[in-house]
């Protein structure tokens, strides 16, 4: 398969719709007018276990503007037993009103729908609601690992090659270490919006999604409709990061819309977002590396333990991390959940890998201490040749490349490796490195390519542009696949009428596109004569990618990266500043290098704010989170951000037809750990519990 280009693909490009979003032409799924719209607010259960006894209705139905509360004596059935576009049963959090059950804080009980936003809130928050109350277990440890069981995902929950007793009795060396990460929240800056309404019989959502096929086929399968009558759009979304799939104000304005006949939105506010949006799960997870005195690996094992809720299944495969990272002679991992009064977690950016990378790039950098390694050295040493447990060749492996290009922008060779010696006034500096990895994928997709009367062409794919610039990368693809400039190409998106197309997630939305555009534009190109004339309607060519997608020899496809990270540390306060951070990153090839950057940096800062910041705790009395809000729950600001780089080597996939692998992963990977094993440079104390915060740094006597 070759590459074509005309040479706009790897140039920077600012975004296409870039003034439309600056000067506010461009509107959100919350901001789109509808003739006679009304406003639904959702009501949370404020018990994390039980059932509820009876709703006041009556005086919340006589307040102005008031115009129904749909609860589970009202609501209309829906369907729960189908398999999901991304398989499996749908989380019964968004089948909603379906029994008197509560599962967990937050858990929807009623939806108050009025003339007015405000009018809704008000009637919202003036229900009464008598609850059942049951004892309720939200409490995760370590410690429940004998409650817990395997669940596969997107990858097998266990993989095991050789006897890991036996390499691990065998090896000079051996740390054995156990590491924690807490809830985090996504938090995207537009919050979740849905509109629906029912239009010459067929229903219609405007919605802030991740993807309009997925979002349109759980509503048809919910509500047991003709797929084709349902028609979900998204043309511009506020940030995603794996939160926006089908979840409870989708379908509750639906049920709203059905019930009264007219338009009906709900917006989830920033607290509501806290339990009903999904998060990334706690983890509790175990390391043990075992190494011969060169540092060649004999034992890797790595086990996670995440909750997920009482009512249904997801695991946060943190274990499958290391699984194409490193060879040793036996390699056992395994991710398990246990099942706790809590809602349901979901993907964010870069499931699995995120957190897992923090526990196996932590515990790498403590074995090269102990061996008297360079980190760097230790990893190169474990390079494997094929996938360590796959044993499948590697499309591209280029990991060592970023390690080497970024230890010579880092000045990492002048680096001594002894902790707790560097000092500036009262701060302690140190330096640390992890890698990075995350699995990239084509999935099938469909595209349309119309040549326009006028010379202009249009591209429509249902793609989600969720603030990664996809809608400019395609237009590049598809500029340098026509040979025409890009001002020649109008994308369309975000469209469930476009065809089906894979989501926007896992770091497969824009190489999956981009396959499609360009199979599209090869038909058109065979049907179009030299030099004939473009009818009125234009000439349409489509494309289905899903018989090439298939056609890929088995191979181990990832983008790799190595992160840099230098802190400085106050002893006396406990302050970590991260003055600098470096991530090269071998991702196949880069379309745009301008808002690549943005992804890549965006994820290095999200990184740095699991690190230090971010950390949603849960009140075992309430079964809720303390501080469910932008205020109580920290993250980074610019002021904790100091030079932050992010740049990439040569590595574009032989096996796509744009080179493409995929990037809006990656930059999160190894981050937290490259700081956390910075830390320990500056001070000498091994953080293995995140977020590294002030108070743990002045307890911590030795390991933290």
């Amino acid at each position: 398969m070759t590459t074509a280009t005309q040479g706009l693909v790897g140039t920077a490009h600012p975004r296409v719709e870039g003034r439309d979003k600056v000067t506010g032409a461009a509107r959100y799924a919350g901001e789109i007018p509808f003739a006679e719209l009304a406003h639904g607010w959702l009501v949370l259960s404020t018990v994390a276990r039980g059932r509820v006894r009876a709703l006041e209705t009556g005086p919340v139905l006589a307040l102005p503007g008031v115009l129904a509360v749909l609860h589970h004596g009202n609501a209309p059935r829906v369907e729960t037993d189908y398999t999901g576009l991304l398989g499996g049963r749908p989380d019964p959090s968004a089948a909603l009103f379906q029994s008197d059950r509560v599962a967990h804080r937050g858990w929807p009980v009623a939806l108050v729908v009025a003339e007015t936003s405000e009018q809704a809130r008000e009637a919202a928050e003036s229900l009464v609601v008598h609850y059942e109350q049951e004892p309720h277990d939200v409490d995760f440890s370590a410690g429940r690992a004998s409650e817990a069981y395997a669940l596969d995902s997107h990858v097998p929950a266990v993989a095991e090659k050789g006897d890991l007793e036996a390499a691990l009795a065998a090896s000079a060396v051996v740390v054995d270490a156990e590491y924690t990460t807490p809830e985090e929240h996504h938090n995207p800056m537009e919050p979740h919006a849905a509109t629906a309404r029912w239009e010459g019989g067929r229903l219609e959502v405007v919605d802030s999604n991740q993807g309009t096929n997925w979002v349109a086929g759980e509503l048809a399968s919910l509500f047991s409709l003709d797929p084709a009558s349902v028609r979900v759009r998204s043309e511009h979304v506020g940030g995603g990061f794996g939160s926006k799939g089908l979840r409870a104000h989708q379908v509750a304005a639906v049920m709203a819309a059905t019930v009264l006949q007219r338009p009906v939105r709900v917006v989830m506010t920033r607290r509501q977002m806290f339990s009903l949006a999904g998060y990334r799960s706690p983890t509790a997870q175990r390391v043990r590396l075992g190494a011969d005195p060169d540092g060649r690996l004999r034992a890797l094992e790595h086990r996670a333990l995440n909750p997920t809720s009482a009512v249904h299944d997801f695991v946060e495969p943190s274990a499958a991390a290391g699984r194409s990272m490193y060879a040793a002679d036996a390699h056992h991992t395994a991710s398990r959940i246990v099942r706790l009064d809590v809602p349901t977690p979901t993907w964010m950016r870069a499931p699995g890998e995120a957190p897992g990378s923090f526990a196996l790039e932590s515990a790498l950098d403590e074995l090269a201490e102990r061996l008297g390694i360079d980190p760097i050295e230790l990893r190169v040493r474990n390079e494997p040749e094929v996938g360590p447990v796959s044993g499948l060749p590697f499309g591209s492996r280029n990991l060592v490349a970023c390690f080497r290009e970024g230890a010579r922008r880092f000045g990492w060779d002048g680096r001594d490796p002894r902790p707790g010696l560097r000092r500036e006034g009262r701060w302690l500096l140190g330096t640390g490195t992890a890698a990075a990895s995350f699995p990239t994928t084509a999935m099938p997709s469909t595209a349309a390519v119309t040549a326009e009367a006028d010379g202009t062409f249009t591209v429509g794919v249902n793609a989600a542009d969720i603030g990664t610039g996809a809608r400019t990368a395609l237009t590049l693809v598809a500029a340098d696949a026509l040979e025409v400039p890009a001002d020649r190409i109008r994308v369309r998106l975000g469209d469930s009428d476009l065809g089906p197309a894979i989501i926007a997630g896992g770091s497969m939305g824009t190489r999956s596109w981009s396959w499609a555009v360009t199979a599209a534009v090869g038909e058109l190109r065979r049907s179009l004569a030299p030099g004939a004339d473009i009818p009125p309607e234009g000439i349409t060519a489509r494309s289905n990618t899903a018989e090439a997608v298939a056609a890929l020899a088995q191979k181990e496809r990832h983008a790799f990266g190595a992160q840099f990270a230098e802190v400085a540390v106050d002893p006396a306060t406990g302050e970590v500043r991260v003055r600098r951070m470096l991530g090269v990153f071998a991702a196949g090839r880069i379309v745009n290098p301008l808002t690549a950057r943005n992804q890549l940096v965006g994820g290095m800062i999200w990184g740095l704010s699991m690190a230090l910041h971010e950390e949603a705790v849960r009140d075992r009395a309430s079964g809720g989170l303390y501080g469910a809000d932008l205020a109580g729950y920290h993250v980074a600001a610019h002021a904790d951000i100091g030079d932050i780089e992010a740049d990439w080597v040569d590595d574009p996939d032989p096996d796509d037809p744009v080179g493409i692998k995929g990037i809006g992963e990656v930059g999160i990977v190894g981050a937290a750990a490259a700081v956390a094993n910075a830390v320990w440079h500056a001070t000498g104390v091994r953080h293995r519990h995140l977020p590294i915060r002030p108070d743990r740094v002045l307890m911590a006597g030795g390991d933290a």
